[in-house]
């Protein structure tokens, strides 16, 4: 799974990066984070018609930077309180779960991050209860300063109790889609994002490209990182700056991955 990610990149540096024509006024607000948690609101980018005088859907496709908050509530979902349960999607039931199938055909979208955490579930100590809870150690995965686009989807759900001309009656989620880990990650944890190489980003985006041809590119992730153990720091969502990428000094993995 993917629970915790950073992205602190700046707005401009991501747009030269994927070349983004339209930046949303609120993604120039949003801070920094190095701990980014299920429901905060997060980047995305997207293509879609700009707004027209034609009406809805009739301008011109425009890649943009826009803001959603983290866990996707499907459009038919009576409220949107399940959707922390959804912040991942399985890349290999993607087309059969009716909550990921329709944004896959029609609302695809890349979710810029500087790296991701995962957390090593280690062997009890000698002695300790069998019952106990398992240590763990948390790592930062990254790609050495390389930014990282996740594949993701996002969703609109519509607030049924505001009125027609409330801003706030829609409310927009995105999920990030996950694989199996690759051999270089799997004794970290046995999932991973997927993590889109640069040649996949504009077909991924594309509206025109259908279901099927979208879920064949997540068959190629990016599968190489970097691996740093970092401090129990990160497992808290009220820390947050950027020292929770420094190397835990004292790591409790007596098996440091390499």
């Amino acid at each position: 799974m993917c629970g915790r990610y950073a992205s602190f990149r700046d707005a401009e540096d991501l747009a030269d990066d994927v070349a983004i024509a339209e930046l949303a006024d609120d993604v120039r607000l949003l801070p920094p984070s190095w701990n980014v948690a299920p429901t905060d609101t997060v980047r995305v980018v997207v293509e879609r018609p700009a707004r027209s005088d034609a009406g809805p859907g009739t301008g011109e496709i425009t890649r943009s930077l826009r803001l959603a908050r983290w866990g996707l509530v499907p459009s038919w979902a009576k409220d949107p309180s399940g959707g922390a349960r959804m912040i991942n999607a399985r890349a290999e039931t993607l087309l059969g779960k009716p909550a990921f199938a329709r944004p896959l055909a029609l609302r695809r979208c890349l979710v810029p991050a500087d790296g991701y955490y995962e957390w090593r579930r280690l062997p009890l100590p000698p002695g300790a209860p069998a019952r106990a809870s398992a240590p763990r150690q948390p790592y930062w995965i990254h790609r050495d300063g390389e930014p990282v686009m996740f594949a993701g989807l996002y969703e609109f759900w519509r607030d049924r109790t505001r009125a027609d001309d409330d801003p706030a009656r829609w409310l927009v989620t995105a999920t990030i889609v996950t694989t199996a880990a690759s051999a270089g990650l799997a004794h970290i944890h046995d999932r991973m994002p997927v993590a889109l190489p640069a040649a996949a980003w504009d077909a991924w985006l594309d509206p025109a490209v259908g279901a099927e041809q979208a879920a064949g590119l997540l068959a190629a992730p990016l599968d190489r990182f970097a691996l740093r153990p970092v401090t129990s720091l990160v497992s808290s969502v009220r820390n947050n700056a950027p020292s929770l990428l420094d190397s835990d000094p004292a790591p409790a993995d007596a098996d440091l991955p390499r």
